[in-house]
């Protein structure tokens, strides 16, 4: 198992740890085991480009690590009431269209590529998920809350927005059955 491939195990592994620390109330602790596991994420996608160590492990693993981290997190907010179950689920459902719609995609040997209404999607959410660990680390600094929110809105809006888009832009895909 190449580098690459290591550190998106290592991202997989590092959740329960953030979920454990989440959940027993060690916010901050969990807040850089998130940065972390995040930091992982850039790490692990640059080196497999940059050293040609791209492997088929890597292109299913990766982004499946990353949604793992990321649901987990946004879980452990409903659980805490730092946001509501209907958030999650409309971002949950979106990926799970998204990720559909890839597979189908690369059974006929396209590829789908993440957009940049996706990509900021993703910044949305890890600055929420940030925002929010802060908010909890730190109840009385209203400012964290407040960004928190706003992320939260904002992740929501561009995950229906982003949705929308892929659906959109590769309706052929949806339509080549029919």
């Amino acid at each position: 198992m190449n580098l690459p491939n290591k550190l998106t195990m290592l991202r997989i592994l590092l959740v329960p740890v953030f979920v454990l620390l989440f959940l027993i109330g060690r916010y901050f602790p969990a807040l850089t085991v998130f940065a972390a596991a995040s930091i992982t994420d850039t790490l692990d996608g640059y080196l497999a480009r940059s050293r040609n160590l791209v492997t088929n492990f890597g292109k299913l693993m990766d982004p499946l690590a990353d949604k793992i981290l990321v649901m987990a997190a946004m879980l452990c907010f409903v659980q805490v009431g730092a946001c509501s179950a209907w958030i999650v689920i409309v971002i949950l459902a979106r990926e799970f269209l998204v990720t559909s719609l890839r597979l189908i995609a690369a059974g006929e040997g396209i590829v789908i590529a993440a957009d940049r209404f996706g990509k900021l999607k993703t910044i949305a959410q890890m600055l929420w998920i940030v925002c929010g660990l802060l908010a909890l680390s730190f109840p009385k600094a209203a400012l964290f809350a407040a960004l928190a929110s706003a992320l939260m809105w904002l992740a929501l809006a561009l995950a229906l927005v982003s949705g929308a888009n892929y659906c959109i832009k590769n309706r052929a895909v949806f339509l080549s059955d029919m």
